[in-house]
């Protein structure tokens, strides 16, 4: 889940909500911990708290407070080890990161809309417009 001032946060529901097979489907799901996430990532544990600092990536907190990580998480933390091994500032890379994605999600929202607007005015008998 991203909060308003551009966090990467986890989520988890309440024990028992969610089968395994939902957990296995769930991208938002905090499967792993920073060794193992940052194992994944060809990173250091370090890296990965460096992203929390920065305030790009929260991640879920285990009930003995250890750092858990989605695979969106993961996503954003690979895509901004790619832009620092390009030689980019930490700061500057987590920018770029959270207008990538907030640029995606308008895309999807205007792509959304846009099928809405066509559908109804396929029910009115208009012909859509196609303009996005």
């Amino acid at each position: 889940m991203k909060h308003p001032k551009g966090i990467v946060d986890s989520h988890i529901s309440s024990a028992g909500e969610d089968s395994a097979s939902e957990k296995f489907d769930d991208e938002n799901y905090p499967a792993y911990n920073i060794g193992t996430a940052a194992q994944m990532l060809g990173a250091t544990p370090g890296f990965l708290r460096s992203l929390d600092e920065a305030k790009l990536l929260s991640p879920h907190r285990s009930e003995g407070g250890h750092r858990r990580y989605s695979r969106y998480q993961l996503r954003i933390a690979s895509r901004v080890r790619d832009l620092l091994d390009d030689g980019m500032a930490l700061e500057a890379a987590c920018r770029i990161v959270l207008l990538e994605d907030e640029l995606a999600d308008a895309r999807s929202r205007n792509s959304d809309l846009q099928k809405a607007i066509d559908h109804r005015e396929k029910a009115d008998g208009k012909a859509p417009d196609n303009k996005v």
